[in-house]
């Protein structure tokens, strides 16, 4: 499996998809100032920092530690994405760009988005449209590692919208919509959702049996 500790992958991370990805934030999971957000995947933290202008409490996380090193933004940690280091329930919105195909345990991901989600939070996927998986990520591979033929260890996965929301359902995150969106290379997005909490009906008041004889 890859190792993701490269300064020169690490590097890659650029602002040059912010505006877009910013809108895509907004549109699906409308931030708001006291909002809890979660950027998995936050590479140096370039969109980070700007949905921090909209929501102050958002942080992000990336397994790659020369991203911590040459980090844009504040609240940014180390941490993998199937182990995150959060409390249940922390989260009002969690968001994540080009993580998800990387992840060699995308269930365990999935799982641990769920947890972290408060119910009724909101979550929003986004993924390369690949016919061939690792297609897109053959120049980070070769940029980054020196050999375009291991884009195929960095793209672990080939997600379409069903495969994707399949994954989510069987971690008991709700599936809510799926989108095809042309950026720089066609992609997806994928919202999901923690369900919120039942209410329960109240309770009939139970009537005494002197009090039903009476009547």
């Amino acid at each position: 499996m890859l190792r993701y500790d490269s300064e020169k992958y690490a590097l890659l991370n650029t602002p040059i998809e912010t505006d877009r990805h910013v809108a895509r934030v907004i549109r699906y999971l409308d931030p708001q100032a006291d909002d809890r957000v979660l950027e998995v995947g936050c590479g140096r933290g370039f969109l980070t920092r700007r949905i921090q202008l909209l929501a102050p409490h958002t942080c992000g996380i990336d397994i790659n530690p020369q991203c911590i090193v040459h980090a844009v933004a504040p609240a940014l940690r180390v941490m993998d994405a199937i182990d995150l280091q959060f409390e249940d329930e922390q989260f009002d919105k969690v968001y994540s760009f080009h993580a998800i195909e990387h992840i060699e345990r995308a269930d365990l991901a999935m799982r641990e988005i769920h947890r972290v989600l408060a119910p009724g939070g909101r979550a929003l996927l986004v993924y390369p449209a690949e016919p061939i998986r690792g297609l897109y990520a053959m120049p980070g591979a070769w940029l980054g590692f020196g050999n375009p033929l291991k884009a195929r260890e960095l793209h672990v996965h080939r997600f379409t919208p069903r495969k994707l929301a399949a994954v989510a359902e069987a971690n008991c995150l709700v599936h809510v919509s799926s989108a095809f969106s042309l950026f720089i290379t066609p992609q997806f997005l994928t919202l999901v959702a923690r369900a919120p909490v039942a209410r329960r009906a109240p309770r009939a008041k139970r009537r005494t049996v002197a009090g039903a004889a009476a009547q």
